[in-house]
């Protein structure tokens, strides 16, 4: 099976929720994944928003990403994003890599490329 990169290209949660449910589709088909955070959106990885989904049984975006990193998705941060928003690496699941847009291209392969 090949190989799904994606992008999460903004600060947007509902992009952010997509992408965790489309890694964790390929994962339970089998295939590999990775989700990297460009520049803003490396703020998603912190907070959450169970509270807008517990009415429809639905879990909140901090336990698909806990779900997502325990299933070995691979996150990746952008690291001009950790400038962005005034943090660390350090701050951070040590589960979360941290590279650039020229990486992850770099490691493409024949994964496809997805940005949302």
């Amino acid at each position: 099976m090949t190989g799904l990169s994606i992008i999460v290209a903004s600060g947007d949660g509902e992009r952010f929720r997509t992408a965790l449910v489309m890694a964790l589709a390929q994962a339970a088909l089998g295939g590999g994944v990775r989700i990297f955070l460009q520049e803003r959106a490396v703020g998603l990885l912190e907070g959450d928003d169970a509270d807008a989904y517990a009415a429809a049984g639905l879990p909140g975006r901090a336990a698909m990403l806990a779900d997502a990193l325990d299933t070995g998705i691979a996150i990746i941060g952008c690291q001009s994003g950790l400038a962005l928003i005034g943090r660390h690496a350090s701050d951070f699941d040590p589960r979360i890599g941290w590279a650039g847009m020229v990486s992850l291209l770099h490691d493409l392969g024949n994964d496809r490329l997805v940005a949302i």
